[in-house]
């Protein structure tokens, strides 16, 4: 549910609530119980969460490159290679 911000127009309280989004604009102040306007907002930034937005998520150096027989370029046709060699 999100936060709206709304401003009296009679005493210039300015306060959020915590409203579904369904619901009726708020439509008397708890202050002077005047008139209220709800207030447009700027919106939530961006939120990253998750894998794959970090350096760490990605593949690093020591990841291997494949030449265009499949062979790992810097292990060709190595049994100590991690791909045995060959292209995964």
């Amino acid at each position: 549910m999100p936060n709206y911000d709304y401003s009296c127009t009679q005493c210039g309280h300015v306060f959020t609530a915590f409203q579904s989004m369904s619901a009726d604009p708020l439509s008397e102040c708890p202050e002077c119980k005047g008139s209220l306007k709800r207030l447009i907002g700027g919106g939530m930034g961006m939120i990253f969460k998750g894998s794959g937005f970090y350096a760490t998520d990605y593949k690093g150096a020591g990841s291997s490159k494949k030449d265009s027989s499949g062979a790992c370029a810097s292990c060709p046709k190595n049994d100590s290679c991690p791909a045995g060699g060959k292209s995964e």
